[in-house]
């Protein structure tokens, strides 16, 4: 039997769909969160006259063991203290995280200067240390690994020919990206995982070759940062290199990409602004760009 219910919140009013008496209270407060935004695990909810609040914490009963009739108007509000409970709940599991993994995962800067991606998969390669002069090795080393294989590096996967690529690449000016990314991982048998701050997401290049060790780097839009683990007890190693099979690591890795996506430290790259450093013609997010790379031959861009 359908029961059509509504829910009435600071968000205004919404009505409930697809339930019946035989759906769960969890379900309940799956729409009950997309229609107003409170937290799953923060909603209170009171019903009749006068209002009473509705005990919904057995998610998994059925809604015929509540007091819910079809066209019945939910009053939900946002409990505070289950709340406050809930961000008490998240900085302890990150506790636990720090605690469990023995350290803290952190960003660390590096210049940028086109090469940021090469600078900081060196840094985590290498222990932590960033050392600025490793770019032009690493661009020569991809050039070699991408001649050497005409054949898996043709021009459908590098979008351009494997000569002109290997020239472009070998360009300081030149930004790596995914493709870069997944040779790197190729040949240092690792699971190189981007921690996307636009997105909120982590890309895991190499997942699919089950290697058993991991790094990671932030990326914002248009730069790269390496991440590494500073230890909790002074004096011990920094730790850049982790098992496949830490998920603390990436618990962390998450926390640090929610944090930067709320307070929006990333770039749009659909829409920053640039200009050619070369003809000085202004240029819109990172298709006009490419368009006028590919277009001109002009590759060297600055944001302004």
């Amino acid at each position: 039997m359908a029961l059509h219910l509504r829910c009435q919140s600071k968000a205004g009013q919404h009505y409930l769909t697809g339930l019946t008496l035989s759906s769960s209270i969890g379900k309940l407060k799956e729409l009950i969160c997309e229609a107003t935004k409170i937290p799953k695990d923060c909603i209170k909810v009171r019903q009749g006259y006068p209002p009473k609040v509705i005990d919904l914490s057995s998610e998994s009963k059925e809604l015929s063991s509540l007091p819910f009739r079809s066209g019945d108007t939910l009053i939900v509000e946002e409990d505070s203290s289950l709340r406050k409970r809930r961000i008490e709940q998240v900085d302890k599991d990150i506790q636990d995280q720090i605690t469990n993994s023995g350290g803290m995962l952190m960003r660390k800067v590096v210049p940028a200067d086109n090469s940021c991606l090469f600078t900081s998969v060196d840094c985590v390669m290498n222990g932590g240390s960033v050392d600025l002069t490793a770019a032009p090795q690493m661009r020569e080393l991809i050039a070699g690994i991408v001649m050497s294989d005409p054949g898996m590096y043709n021009e459908a996967f590098l979008g351009k020919s494997n000569a002109n690529y290997c020239k472009w690449i070998m360009n300081k000016e030149s930004w790596g990206g995914a493709i870069e990314i997944s040779i790197l991982s190729k040949y240092y048998d690792v699971e190189i995982d981007v921690v996307d701050t636009q997105t909120g997401r982590i890309d895991r290049f190499g997942e699919d070759m089950n290697y058993s060790k991991r790094v990671l780097v932030i990326y914002d839009g248009i730069h790269y940062d390496p991440l590494i683990m500073e230890p909790l007890i002074p004096g011990e190693e920094i730790k850049t290199i982790f098992s496949t099979k830490d998920e603390s690591v990436l618990a962390q890795a998450m926390e640090i990409a929610n944090e930067a996506k709320a307070s929006r430290q990333y770039t749009d790259v659909g829409k920053f602004t640039l200009k050619c450093l070369i003809c000085q013609k202004n240029l819109i997010g990172q298709k006009e760009a490419q368009e006028h790379a590919k277009a001109s031959g002009h590759i060297n861009f600055g944001e302004y």
